[in-house]
């Protein structure tokens, strides 16, 4: 497909006006000027790489498209400079911008100027983030080298097509370097995606509603906030026995995070991942909002620990988060990070604090929902928070009871007394200053599940309407307070 077929498959019709201005460059080399020559008379374009502004579902975008007819899509100067024009107006304009990236890389007919070019769009890259706007880029077959390793791959969203070839380097250069063949799935756009290093394969034809659904999402401008006319949540009743929260959380049949956030939103779009971590946008109360949940295990599938890979991601989203100005909405219901050789190595310990470093720097607010199990440091990680609400029978602890009986009974049978004695229910979490709400449940996990996104669209009302300094200064007093109140020190 070509640079102007899939442009025409995106953009509403005759709404694409050109920024592009002559290429005036020329260049020594006759070989050179000739390949130029013939890739201008195949195309009909002048370099390999169009842009312009259009309108997407009536919503105004910046964009920027590779063509590989010419030249394999190679990035030289006059590439690169027109790729940053086009980058440093859409800052100036305001608009988000979509890159459609397909490219063997740097030009090697350009040498090392072509190669620093990386430098010059990633800079025009950042400021545009940096503006709070919008990024989204699509990686089509192949998007290889310099490209893949810069402004192809800096998308708030990185969508890729199917069966994309995706890498750094070229198969026949790793063959002529290392003496055998590159395997072939480790470039293939499926392999990434099951890595966390995209959010979504999306074919061509599906590409311009998912577009157009991220932006309805990124572009939201949330109404004025009123005052809710819900009435307040019913207390809670006599607390829970905790051993039985714990069996009630592991039940099949119990609230997804899924299922929460389908109901919560009034849009929501899930990002790939068939992992323990659910990733997406959302408008929930006409407000967006970046999501990161934990999905349990349901009839049909096992429960997943959290690894690296997730805890890294969510890291992602939280920074997105904080670049676009979004809300973060975290929600828990997990057995426990990843246990393994494998973890260890790939450092999970090392991801859990970084995402609590995160997370408590954020300047956005941040809500979290304690839906179901809360076992360890995979749970913890995601509940640093300005609020916290709380299903009635959720819960959190450093090891799940079974694990916490074996240390200290040498065995798993104390599991319920350990559960008990530990102060691990959402009604025991609001002495030590985690939980803010907890919300009751019945036997109807539709109850549960409609009560949760009352308590979801309200208490995001209320942080989004807060003042910033206000705001963060709660949060580092709440910090401070966590664990539960503690005596004072002896004089010295």
């Amino acid at each position: 497909m070509t640079a102007r077929q899939l442009l025409d498959r995106l953009v509403d019709p005759g709404s694409l006006h050109s920024w592009d201005e002559p290429i005036t460059a020329e260049y020594a080399d006759p070989g050179y000027r000739d390949a130029l020559a013939r890739a201008r008379e195949r195309t009909g374009l002048d370099e390999a790489v169009t842009t312009g502004r259009a309108l997407l579902d009536g919503r105004p975008i910046a964009l920027v498209a590779c063509e590989f007819a010419f030249l394999g899509g190679s990035i030289g100067v006059a590439t690169a400079e027109r790729i940053t024009r086009a980058v440093e107006r859409a800052t100036a304009e305001r608009l988000p911008l979509l890159a459609l990236p397909v490219s063997g890389g740097t030009r090697m007919q350009e040498g090392s100027a072509a190669f620093l070019c990386m430098v010059r769009v990633t800079a025009a890259v950042h400021a545009h983030r940096t503006a709070g706007l919008p990024y989204l880029t699509y990686l089509r077959n192949p998007t290889m080298g310099g490209v893949f390793a810069s402004w192809g791959t800096l998308g708030h969203l990185v969508l890729a097509e199917p069966g994309a070839r995706l890498g750094f380097l070229g198969p026949r250069v790793y063959e002529e370097l290392r003496g055998e063949p590159l395997p072939p799935a480790v470039q293939r756009a499926e392999t990434l995606a099951a890595n966390g290093r995209l959010d979504a394969i999306v074919p061509p034809e599906r590409l311009r509603t998912f577009l157009s659904r991220a932006l309805t999402v990124l572009t939201a401008r949330p109404a004025p906030a009123v005052s809710a006319a819900t009435p307040p949540p019913s207390p809670v009743p006599t607390p829970p026995d905790a051993w039985e929260s714990v069996l009630l959380s592991r039940r099949p049949d119990r609230l997804s995070a899924l299922e929460l956030l389908h109901h919560t939103a009034e849009l929501f779009l899930p990002l790939d991942g068939d992992s323990a971590l659910v990733r997406g946008l959302a408008l929930i109360g006409g407000q967006p909002v970046m999501v990161v949940a934990q999905q349990r295990q349901g009839p049909d599938r096992p429960a997943l620990p959290v690894t690296a890979a997730d805890l890294r991601a969510v890291r992602r989203q939280a920074e997105i988060a904080e670049e676009l100005g979004l809300p973060l909405l975290t929600v828990v219901d997990t057995t426990g990070a990843e246990l393994s050789v494998e973890a260890e190595l790939d450092g999970v310990a090392l991801e859990i604090a970084h995402c609590l470093t995160t997370l408590v720097g954020l300047r956005t607010p941040v809500l979290a929902v304690l839906l179901g199990q809360g076992s360890g440091g995979g749970a913890l990680a995601l509940l640093p928070a300005d609020r916290v609400l709380a299903a009635e029978h959720s819960w959190l602890a450093p090891l799940p009871p079974e694990g916490a009986s074996a240390i200290v009974h040498r065995d798993g049978d104390h599991a319920p007394q350990l559960a008990r004695a530990q102060g691990i229910t959402a009604t025991a979490l609001t002495a030590t200053g985690l939980v803010d709400q907890v919300v009751p449940e019945t036997d109807d996990p539709a109850d549960l599940r409609d009560r949760l996104a009352t308590a979801i669209t309200t208490t995001l009302a209320e942080l989004t309407r807060l003042p910033t300094p206000e705001r963060l200064a709660a949060r580092a007093t709440r910090n401070r307070r966590l664990g539960g109140p503690t005596s004072p020190l002896p004089p010295r």
